[in-house]
């Protein structure tokens, strides 16, 4: 019964989606977002902005880490979405410097160089955008339909092919007025579950506040200080969030960038109360929290919670595919700029991505962790370029940017036996700080050793 209602709940909001996008779309809405000629105002901009954020693999990752390390884990995923102050900011001095995207100031300042190894990052970071949402999807359903061989990945294959779709019927102008359609009906689903959670007779907010989780609250402390490090930078690695910086005027984006920052942070804490409530219940955890719920809440409040992640994963599938078909059709020129050019990179993407939940690694947080530390050789670039006014070498940027390779690399491969020798004991947020210390320092050192001002 309860496979059944969250079964026909999503294939509503699917249905919708279709008839939300865009019965025809030229080039210039494709990749630009424009519907009929007029950019996104300020509501489409701030609701696809949030949705696109937070997205399945933040909302399951946010109650994880409320499980295990109590109000700060969940604070500490929190802190990324001060990213959207940070990816403001530099919007705002890309603008003011006359690029249209992160590639072309990177290409002004560093030639090809800047641009190969900017586009190698970012196009990682969609493939396991793609690949964490349906792997979320996959969780889902393997957890509703225990008894169904193969569920979760029926349900993968479904998903991406509906998403792609509609993605590749209207691209960027596509996901923007599905976005809105599909947060609306997040924050009234979400709601109503939230309102329940609050309600309990055993919730009470000092106890989520204080509580040290599963596991106790250092991991927490600590992984928020990695976090501080990685958020400014954070944003400029991610196209869906530097995408939607250029579609609309100055004063809107500004707005936008500020109005997305509250909202998905209040939806990020609230949903990791529910990590945090398992915790304090002392409930087993079970199938990334999915079993935890299923025995913890009514099965209404458990078909709430599941469409909720359901619709967020599908919003990001419509992003990071638009966002994709634009790296590949206009960055790397390796498609024509045409609607078959993007539906094509889009179906690469997808297929790739798909492919990934195959891998058997269901460790959210891992791809945050990996994409966040190899974003970080712009923290050294962009602070010298828009704050210290520096004219940057490029040997200078490359080193930044192998530093920054290696620490993500590191993080990943932090149980071989080659990696931990280097690496410090304790627990894995802790390896992760020292990392991203290290990959500061090394970016640092170059970016100031081979800069200098430039003449005004």
């Amino acid at each position: 019964m309860i496979s059944l209602a969250i079964t026909g709940v999503f294939a509503a909001i699917i249905v919708v989606s279709f008839l939300v996008a865009p019965r025809r779309a030229g080039v210039e809405g494709f990749f630009g977002g424009q519907v009929a000629g007029q950019a996104p105002g300020l509501m489409v901009l701030v609701l696809s902005q949030v949705t696109t954020w937070i997205f399945a693999r933040s909302l399951m990752n946010s109650a994880i880490l409320g499980y295990y390390y109590g109000f700060p884990g969940t604070l500490a995923y929190a802190a990324y979405y001060l990213s959207f102050l940070s990816g403001g900011y530099i919007v705002s001095q890309l603008r003011l410097r006359g690029a249209t995207s992160v590639q072309d100031w990177l290409h002004a300042q560093f030639g090809g160089a800047g641009t190969r190894s900017y586009n190698t990052v970012i196009a990682l970071r969609l493939l396991s955008e793609v690949f964490a949402n349906l792997l979320v999807v996959g969780l889902i359903f393997s957890a509703v339909m225990p008894d169904v061989a193969g569920a979760g990945t029926a349900a993968i294959v479904v998903v991406a092919v509906l998403g792609l779709a509609y993605s590749a019927w209207g691209g960027l102008s596509a996901a923007l007025r599905t976005d809105v359609v599909q947060m609306l009906v997040f924050l009234v689903i979400f709601g109503i579950a939230f309102l329940y959670l609050i309600a309990m007779p055993n919730f009470s907010l000092q106890a989520v506040l204080q509580s040290e989780g599963a596991s106790g609250v250092r991991p927490g402390w600590v992984l928020l200080a990695v976090a501080l490090l990685q958020v400014f930078s954070y944003p400029a690695h991610d196209p869906v969030m530097m995408d939607r910086g250029f579609v609309a005027d100055k004063c809107t984006t500004h707005r936008a960038f500020i109005h997305a920052f509250w909202l998905s942070t209040l939806c990020i804490i609230a949903f990791g109360f529910f990590g945090i409530q398992a915790a304090i219940m002392g409930a087993e955890y079970e199938s990334q929290l999915l079993g935890t719920w299923a025995a913890m809440f009514p099965s209404w409040v458990f078909v709430l919670l599941m469409v909720s992640l359901l619709v967020s994963a599908l919003s990001t599938l419509d992003s990071a595919l638009s966002s994709a078909a634009r790296l590949v059709v206009e960055e790397l020129s390796w498609a024509p700029r045409s609607l078959t050019g993007g539906r094509i990179a889009m179906v690469v993407f997808m297929v790739l991505g798909g492919a990934l939940t195959l891998w058997g690694n269901a460790t959210l947080f891992d791809a945050v962790a990996v994409s966040g530390t190899a974003s970080m050789f712009l923290t050294p670039v962009m602070v010298a370029s828009f704050i210290m006014d520096r004219r940057i070498a490029p040997w200078a940027y490359l080193t930044a940017f192998s530093a920054a390779i290696a620490g993500a690399f590191a993080y990943f491969a932090r149980q071989w036996s080659g990696v931990a020798a280097v690496l410090p004991e304790g627990h894995k947020y802790e390896q992760l700080l020292a990392i991203c210390i290290c990959v500061l320092i090394v970016g640092f050192a170059a970016v100031l050793t081979g800069s200098r001002r430039v003449a005004r």
